[in-house]
């Protein structure tokens, strides 16, 4: 009995002293097998029901952002991105709150700010770009308490599957490289970069070693440079020093067809076809989304992550486009080729319909732009579309 008690001893202190490993190998074991879901960025926290639509079509998890939300003081979660002091009591309690609600439906949640201290989203700030981030690294202590104080608040949720530490970030913009430059035009610009205010991979272990010091076990989605581009992974070296870190990229190239602009000309530009990308114009169908879309995971095998780590974040085009389904269709196809994890863009937003599939290609009732208006929920129904259907049938799978 006696050598019995002190074998069960043992297991339990064994036990004890491992929970925080066990936790941390569970928490990265969710992104083992691909994983499939959707965005929200909607203007009000969602609703059981949202999460329940979501979930019921088969997706397992959701990138949350809360930028849009009602905040208690200028912005949402950070208070002030002019100048950190602490998260707001009550822009926490609806966030946890939102968090049980995705918990209840079965969803796994990705936490995604828009903005940051020294980085405000710009449809928050007069849609003018704020890089004060990347040139002046006084901002990067202030992000990383942020993230320290969001991580020590949001580490036990049981919903919390990831720190996506910030969207779309773009340290070379009006900063001396050009979008899609070529590989050594970037390679070279990270070179002169390197250690300043301006570097991203830099920036990332700052916050990382933040919340680690509070949080060894929730997942950290890193999205590249240049609005999280899939070619812009191109300069970094390495991945990152932490072991449970997520690389994401966004879909939205050839941008100049899949956006709104797009819509607005006399002539779209179509799909299959040729469109401004670059400094030129190339002939964007199937083998060119699938050629773009094999940087990131050509990336990855050379850096040795596996591509179980590699995640499309966003992708996406404007529902009425006439190519969008075809483009969908191509997309998902290479993503799913390489077994990626993907999250398309967006589900059932209630402030911009463009990218809202359910509502297919007509235009969104005036009942909607009403709600916005009044900052009530949306009215619109929703229903499988066959602009839908591509995203759709990947998730009942």
């Amino acid at each position: 009995m006696r050598l019995f008690a002190s074998a069960l001893l043992t297991l339990v202190l064994s036990g004890t002293a491992l929970s925080s490993p066990v936790k941390a190998a569970d928490l990265i074991d969710f992104w083992d097998k691909p994983q499939h879901g959707g965005n929200s960025f909607n203007r009000l926290p969602p609703d059981e029901a949202y999460f329940k639509a979501l979930s019921g079509y088969g997706a397992t998890w959701v990138r949350l952002s809360y930028d849009k939300w009602k905040p208690a003081k200028r912005d949402y979660l950070i208070g002030n991105a002019d100048k950190y002091e602490g998260i707001p009591a009550t822009d926490l309690k609806t966030l946890k709150e939102t968090l049980d609600r995705a918990e209840k439906a079965g969803l796994k949640v990705v936490i995604t700010p828009l903005s940051l201290p020294g980085m405000r989203w710009s449809q928050n700030n007069g849609n003018k770009f704020d890089g004060r981030i990347w040139q002046d690294r006084a901002w990067w202590a202030e992000a990383a308490n942020f993230w320290r104080d969001l991580a020590r608040e949001l580490k036990d949720h049981p919903a919390v599957a990831g720190y996506n530490i910030v969207n779309e970030p773009a340290p070379e913009k009006q900063n001396g490289l050009a979008e899609h430059a070529d590989g050594k035009a970037m390679q070279d610009w990270y070179a002169v970069k390197k250690g300043s205010a301006s570097d991203l991979l830099a920036f990332y272990e700052t916050v990382i070693a933040a919340i680690r010091e509070v949080d060894p076990a929730t997942p950290i989605m890193a999205d590249a440079g240049w609005y999280a581009a899939a070619d812009a992974f191109r300069y970094w070296p390495s991945g990152l020093s932490d072991q449970k870190v997520l690389y994401s990229f966004h879909m939205y190239e050839p941008y100049a067809a899949t956006s709104a602009p797009n819509m607005r000309r006399e002539k779209p530009y179509s799909y299959p076809g040729k469109v401004p990308f670059g400094k030129g114009e190339e002939n964007w169908d199937k083998a060119r989304v699938a050629a773009y879309l094999g940087q990131p995971v050509e990336w990855a095998k050379d850096k040795g992550i596996p591509l179980n780590r590699v995640v499309a974040g966003e992708f996406g085009c404007m529902r009425r486009w006439t190519g969008c389904k075809a483009y969908l269709e191509d997309v998902l196809t290479s993503l799913d080729k390489d077994a990626l994890h993907w999250a398309f863009y967006s589900f059932r937003e209630d402030s911009w319909d463009g990218m809202d599939y359910e509502l297919g290609s007509k235009k969104v009732h005036w009942k909607y732009w009403d709600a916005i208006d009044a900052g009530t929920p949306d009215p619109v129904k929703r229903t499988e579309t066959p602009e839908f259907e591509p995203i759709a049938r990947r998730l009942a799978k």
